[in-house]
């Protein structure tokens, strides 16, 4: 065999790597739903396919965020519940509570601006899903009653909520707003 022959990874090394970083924003989400909730000034814009498998997010927003949507953990978000193959949240659109539940292998990006960490992903296509271990997935749902029910103090923010580009708009976000001066 010559030397600059590369090998075939069968071992698909860049599907476990994305996998293992996977497991940080995991973890981020299981401290940010902690009783003490997102430390300090940390806030996380995630970004995730709208149409990939397992998503489950109402029609209306589906057919806004046809591709991509980034959603904002911040102040106002509810009932976060990371799983261990996806994770659920509560967010206001229009002043609506809207349930949403994103598996880990839909995102693309996870960005915490106040300490500028970004991990981006390759969306895991389906052939790839079948040889990762991964645990069964069961229902975290709510029933509708509770999901619609936001905490009285809270205030409508839909602006701080959902930053998604539209289709044909480059996907560029100015974060300068949140970088300390």
């Amino acid at each position: 065999m010559a030397k600059d022959q590369v090998e075939q990874d069968l071992m698909h090394y860049d599907a476990l790597a994305q996998e293992a970083l996977r497991g940080v924003v995991k973890a981020a989400l299981k401290r940010a739903a902690s009783p003490g909730g997102i430390p300090g000034a940390h806030h996380f814009y995630i970004t995730f396919k709208t149409k990939a498998p397992g998503v489950s997010i109402p029609p209306e927003l589906v057919e806004r965020y046809p591709d991509e949507m980034t959603i904002v953990l911040q102040h106002q978000f509810w009932d976060l519940g990371p799983g261990e193959t996806f994770f659920t949240v509560t967010l206001r659109f229009g002043g609506q509570p809207k349930r949403l539940s994103v598996p880990y292998a839909a995102l693309t990006r996870f960005y915490d601006p106040h300490v500028q960490f970004l991990l981006p992903f390759e969306p895991i296509a389906s052939a790839e899903l079948e040889t990762l271990p991964v645990k069964p997935r069961k229902s975290a749902a709510k029933p509708a009653a509770e999901a619609d029910e936001a905490p009285p103090e809270a205030k409508d923010a839909d602006d701080d909520k959902v930053v998604a580009p539209a289709a044909e708009e480059p996907k560029i976000v100015s974060l300068d707003q949140f970088r300390k001066k």
